[in-house]
């Protein structure tokens, strides 16, 4: 491990001081770690390589009352069930529903596919959190790759 040192002024050490005891961070070092974290996987995640491959988030609200878009919302799961590797359905009250979909691909086919649901006239409130990850292709026994986040 390398120990670094940083200055900061007084305002911004003070800022990151609070925003520490807001997400409960316990040490600066830790608080810097996590936040050194995100911006490199967000950099990898910008930087669009092709063959890079994320886990994924996709959650989102919809009227199950619209127009066949149950249906619609299904069809596009089962056009990409190469990517979809759960999915959680709720009933918020007598006309919301809140889906949250856990995928695994390439980043671009990923963030392609939420996208398109996302945009399906009745979905509320889409988000995904993307992830990078490295993709080990040795033959695993059980027929399966695993994926390793960035540490």
């Amino acid at each position: 491990m390398q120990r670094l040192t940083i200055s900061l002024s007084d305002e911004l050490a003070q800022d990151f001081d609070g925003w520490m005891q807001r997400h409960q961070y316990g040490n600066r070092s830790e608080a810097v770690r996590d936040l050194v974290r995100a911006a490199l996987d967000q950099e990898r995640l910008d930087q669009g390589n092709p063959g890079q491959w994320c886990v994924a988030n996709l959650s989102y609200v919809y009227d199950h009352h619209a127009r066949d878009l149950a249906e619609r919302l299904t069809a596009l799961q089962h056009e990409h069930h190469d990517m979809v590797v759960s999915a959680m359905h709720v009933h918020l009250d007598h006309e919301a529903c809140l889906e949250t979909l856990m995928l695994k691909g390439p980043v671009d086919g990923v963030r392609t596919f939420a996208d398109a649901l996302i945009a399906e006239p009745g979905v509320r409130h889409g988000r995904i959190n993307l992830v990078p990850v490295d993709v080990d292709r040795r033959y695993h026994l059980a027929g399966h790759v695993h994926v390793h986040p960035h540490t």
